[in-house]
């Protein structure tokens, strides 16, 4: 097969995907606990009035579609990276701190500060990843090697485990801290301030230009360092390009949604099956892979239990046997 037929087969894959997508979108706005007509969905976006099923469309269920779409692309773009960078087929965003960095500044928020507004969340959220993602790269590169893959999931599983243990000490003295604590850290896109869509938007936006600039480096790294090295690649500022474009993913996700286990992990897997290994169509084809498997998760959710469950928790129930059979196919479960 020439290269020209391998693009074009590509190119058709991602346009069934984005066809996927927004048919899942329409799904997400029409369908719930209370189904209501596309007729009805699409006046209620373009010629809007008072009536009770307008509102629920453009006050709730258009907004928790886009925030989905975004953490969605966000998670799934960070995924492939982060298997990308530590060789880890098993890696997941969180592997690197941010999410733990993210679930101790709003703990901070609300014990210490006494906030208990979503809104604020992300802000506290985000530079807790930051900061995070920040001590863990600078950890890994310790060292006369640099940042390296094993440098970095050890580093970031170590600030993970500091950071999950202070969190548990502060919010166990509080019950306040705990209930909100808990309703953040469940994973949801349901019951967000609609202002978040408009506030992490740039932060996605940017963190998905960087990971589109890093996947040519990526395919060298592939090759291992020292290859990498030898053909020219500059692996320290490639890895830290990177981390960048993990921790903005990542932290803007997680902040506005909360930590969402299982999606990072499985969409590469999915999405290698299809674009195979070339990271220049993985990423981009783990984005919307993500966003798919987010919102399908969230409908679901919605239509099986009345609403009553949250997209993290749905996750996580179809994530583990997925997960199971992977460590299985990897044979690490001999390890």
């Amino acid at each position: 097969m020439s290269t020209v037929e391998v693009r074009v087969g590509k190119a058709t894959a991602g346009a069934l995907l984005l066809t996927l997508l927004a048919v899942i979108c329409v799904a997400s706005v029409a369908l719930g606990a209370r189904s209501i007509p596309l007729g009805v969905v699409w006046d209620a976006i373009f010629h809007p009035a008072g009536v009770p099923d307008h509102l629920i469309v453009r006050s709730l269920r258009v907004p928790r579609t886009l925030l989905g779409v975004l953490a969605g692309l966000a998670l799934g773009a960070a995924g492939a990276l982060m298997q990308g960078h530590t060789r880890n087929p098993l890696a997941d965003p969180g592997l690197l701190g941010v999410t733990q960095g993210a679930a101790f500044a709003v703990v901070l928020a609300v014990v210490v500060l006494g906030i208990d507004d979503l809104y604020a969340f992300i802000w506290f959220g985000f530079a807790g990843a930051l900061v995070a993602s920040a001590v863990v790269f600078l950890l890994g590169a310790v060292g006369g090697r640099g940042a390296t893959p094993v440098t970095l999931a050890l580093a970031g599983a170590a600030v993970s485990a500091l950071l999950n243990g202070v969190i548990s000490a502060i919010v166990l003295g509080d019950d306040r801290g705990m209930e909100t604590y808990r309703f953040w850290h469940v994973g949801s896109i349901a019951g967000r301030d609609p202002a978040m869509i408009g506030q992490i938007a740039p932060f996605v936006a940017a963190g998905l230009l960087l990971a589109v600039i890093n996947t040519p480096g990526m395919n060298t790294l592939a090759l291992g360092d020292d290859v990498a090295v030898a053909l020219g690649r500059r692996v320290g500022r490639t890895r830290l390009l990177g981390v960048a474009a993990i921790t903005l993913l990542t932290g803007a996700a997680v902040a506005a949604c909360g930590p969402i286990a299982f999606l990072g992990l499985l969409v590469p897997h999915f999405a290698r099956a299809i674009s195979g290994p070339d990271y220049r169509w993985l990423v981009p084809f783990s984005a919307v892979l993500g966003a798919i498997l987010l919102l399908a998760a969230d409908l679901l959710g919605r239509v099986v239990a009345s609403d009553s469950l949250e997209v993290g928790i749905m996750l996580a129930v179809l994530g583990v046997p997925v997960f199971v059979h992977l460590v299985r196919k990897k044979g690490l479960a001999r390890i």
